[in-house]
């Protein structure tokens, strides 16, 4: 058995948080997402919800190892805002989750410090209000094979506890199936038999 590690938390649902500091409002809003066009989508979506806010700043994380990844200042001093966002997001170990805080600007500037301490309190208020889940990456397969190997498949399949997303038996038979990455290694030894693409 390899100790490959497939799991990884995120967030079940949208979560929001808020923080506000002399006048200035940080509204975090904290999204699942699992593609960097899903999160672009999601971004713009929320800039146009919150035309009058003066930045909308970010930070987001895809898949098993946080990887690929931005951060984005919107405007603020450097590394004032986007870096506390994604720091929250790694600090939390979470990963396939969009973070983006809006602030609208109360006439008192905050100083670096004071941004960093803002829009990471934000960042953490929204990941607290958000329903934390454990999530298994895997890689999709197709298994093509002859109808009389139908019975050897399934129970593979049954014994490793995969379902399958998609059959269809003629005179060759295939399946989709999505398998754990812990498992890959596994699953093409126990189906050496058949075609796996």
């Amino acid at each position: 058995m390899n100790s490959i590690s497939d799991t990884y938390r995120s967030i079940a649902a949208p979560a929001q948080g808020i923080y506000k500091e002399l006048g200035s409002k940080f509204l975090a809003f904290a999204y699942p997402v699992e593609t960097e066009e899903e999160a672009k989508a999601i971004l713009e979506k929320v800039r146009k919800d919150y035309f009058d806010a003066r930045h909308h700043c970010y930070a987001w994380r895809i898949g098993l190892t946080g990887e690929p990844y931005r951060m984005n200042d919107d405007g603020e001093p450097s590394s004032t805002a986007g870096r506390p966002i994604h720091g929250q997001l790694l600090s939390n170990g979470l990963s396939d989750i969009l973070v983006v805080v809006v602030r609208y600007f109360g006439g008192t500037k905050l100083g670096v410090p004071g941004l960093i301490r803002a829009y990471k309190s934000a960042t953490q208020d929204a990941i607290a209000h958000a329903d934390i889940i454990e999530k298994v990456a895997g890689e999709s397969f197709t298994v093509t094979f002859d109808y009389l190997q139908m019975n050897d498949v399934m129970k593979v399949l049954k014994d490793m506890g995969i379902t399958p997303l998609r059959q269809d038996f003629d005179l060759r038979c295939s399946l989709s199936v999505r398998v754990r990455l812990s498992q890959i290694e596994e699953f093409r030894k126990q189906l050496a038999f058949c075609q796996i693409k």
